[in-house]
């Protein structure tokens, strides 16, 4: 009984079989070259169309990149003449002002005022979380509105989702600077800043998942004579309640960051400690409220990972 001809993978494997005897007609003949090579040669010229539109994007994404930064006016050569400076900072920031030995040396001076910063960083993980329950609850009812599968009507839901993306567009700290004009310093405009933009964020996320939910549930309440509000109740918010948590925590974490920031502008909370150090050059007391807020922001980031995770766990099992 003649052997059976070796198959193509095989063939490739062992190298005993040449490329052209790798294409073969049922019948176990093999291709005239010509054909292989017709064949080839179309083969080589559909891989170079892709290849080709590759490049282009790639050189037309570089122009660009290279247009932006001299109408941005950067300046590489100078960006490389003064990084030592910057790198040079970090060296001040983490050696003491008396002695000069390393910070991480000297912990009860490195944290002298680790109460009075305790105390500040307490009050930024307060306005973070007020501001992201008042703007999680907003987000949570426009998203509603805003999703297209639920509200039909065009005007409604554009007007829903022109809201949500002016509160998500004007920055958290143009709002505080706003606040903080019309209120006076404290947390209150930190907390309004972050609330509103909280609102757009979440809000827009939220539309999302809502958009996304599966629709015979609803279809089935429409059906059933089921009001508007009965239908989200009942239809839309069993479906998307842990994604909806799942978000709110990330943006929490996010919130805590920003709120030391927006201490910049005089909106409560530890980022007016931090940039009065900065601005006095008090080196030492900048590495520790950094350190303070970083350590606060691992933590935090930590935890609601765990919830996260617990939830979207928990939102497969029971699907």
């Amino acid at each position: 009984m003649p052997a059976a001809p070796a198959s193509g993978v095989a063939g490739f494997l062992s190298g005993a079989l040449p490329l052209a005897t790798t294409i073969a007609r049922p019948s176990g003949h093999r291709l005239p070259d010509a054909r292989l090579h017709e064949l080839l040669e179309g083969y080589r010229r559909a891989a170079r169309g892709p290849r080709r539109r590759a490049l282009i994007l790639a050189v037309t994404v570089a122009a660009l990149a290279l247009l932006a930064g001299r109408v941005a006016e950067v300046d590489l050569p100078r960006l490389w003449d003064h990084i030592g400076g910057f790198v040079g900072y970090f060296d001040r920031i983490t050696a003491l002002e008396a002695g000069g030995g390393r910070v991480w040396t000297d912990p009860a001076e490195w944290f002298w005022g680790l109460k009075k910063w305790g105390l500040l960083l307490a009050d930024t993980l307060l306005i973070a979380y007020v501001g992201t329950a008042l703007g999680a609850i907003g987000g949570f009812l426009l998203s509603f509105v805003a999703a297209a599968n639920l509200v039909p009507n065009p005007w409604i839901r554009g007007t829903a989702r022109r809201f949500l993306e002016f509160c998500r567009t004007v920055p958290d700290i143009v709002f505080a600077l706003i606040f903080v004009i019309a209120f006076g310093l404290g947390p209150v405009p930190g907390v309004l800043a972050i609330a509103i933009h909280t609102m757009g964020s979440l809000g827009k996320l939220f539309s999302e998942v809502v958009e996304n939910i599966d629709r015979k549930p609803v279809e089935g309440a429409v059906a059933a004579g089921a009001s508007w509000v009965a239908v989200v109740r009942f239809a839309a918010l069993p479906q998307v309640l842990a994604n909806f948590v799942s978000y709110a925590l990330l943006r929490f974490e996010i919130n805590v960051r920003q709120a030391s920031v927006l201490g910049f502008v005089g909106a409560g909370g530890i980022g007016q400690d931090l940039i009065e150090a900065i601005r006095k050059f008090y080196y030492n007391d900048v590495s520790a409220i950094l350190l303070l807020i970083i350590a606060t922001v691992m933590l935090i980031d930590f935890g609601t990972e765990k919830v996260r995770h617990s939830l979207i766990g928990a939102m497969e099992r029971g699907a």
